[in-house]
Order: structure tokens, then C-alpha cells, then sequence
């Protein structure tokens, strides 16, 4: 165990963010903040901010550019949909039915479907341009 010497300052202990567009480190004080539209965003525990995701910027120019990019990224219903989906899977207790998916989700069944259509679609998308 390390001591510091008597009367020497203490060492303060601050918040580090990183840019979310160049990465820089910097102190998270000065970190801007926002949300913005991603149909891929789904967090355990967040249920009301599905749809939604949390940018952290090192200055205004940069968090606008991020907004600007996300502006442009189409917001897929369907995506959303397997986003939700993929938490109820992959937290908590097993789902054992599909209607049991469609408690824990908040999604009709023909939204579930839907989703796993455009999963499994984009998966055979994938697998074409893949080596």
C-alpha cells in the first residue's frame, strides 16, 4: 500500500470521457452530451430510450457532427424490433414461448416476426459479401 506524504496535495480523481467522433480523452466535465435516433439502440435497463443512444462529444462541433451522421442513418422499425428482442434473449430468464418474448418485449407477434425476418435477412446479406 502506497502513502502519499504528509502535507503533499492529494492526487484528485476526475471523470475521463472519449469523443465518440475523434476519441479523444478528455475530462467529463466538459463532455456534451445528447440523443440521438439509432434504431439499433436497445439497453438492459433503459426500456424508455429503446430507439435512442447517448452520444458523448469533446465540443459542440463535434457532438453536431455526430447528430449529423446519425441523421442520415435510416431508423428501421424492424431493427429496433431485433434489438429488443436480442435483450429479452440475452437478460433475464429463459423465454420459453413466443408469446412469453412478447411480454417481456412489449412487441405483437407479427412485429416479432418482422424482426427476425429483416435478422435473419441481413444475416444472409452478410454471408454473400463474407469470404
Amino acid at each position: 500500500m502506497s502513502r502519499r506524504k504528509k502535507g503533499a496535495p492529494r492526487a484528485e480523481a476526475f471523470a475521463v470521457e472519449l469523443c465518440d467522433l475523434c476519441a479523444a480523452a478528455f475530462p467529463g466535465g466538459d463532455a456534451v452530451r445528447g440523443c440521438v435516433p439509432d434504431s439499433s439502440s436497445a439497453r438492459r435497463g433503459h426500456d424508455w430510450f429503446d430507439g435512442l443512444r447517448l452520444v458523448t462529444a469533446c465540443s459542440d462541433a463535434h457532438f453536431q457532427a455526430v447528430r449529423e451522421t446519425y441523421r442520415h442513418r435510416p431508423f428501421v422499425a424492424e431493427e429496433l424490433w431485433a434489438a429488443k428482442i436480442t435483450r429479452a434473449l440475452t437478460t433475464g430468464p429463459p423465454v420459453l414461448s413466443l408469446v412469453h418474448l412478447a411480454c417481456r418485449t412489449g412487441l405483437q407477434e407479427s412485429q416479432i416476426r418482422r424482426a427476425v425476418a429483416w435478422h435473419n435477412e441481413r444475416l444472409r446479406g452478410q454471408r454473400r459479401v463474407d469470404p
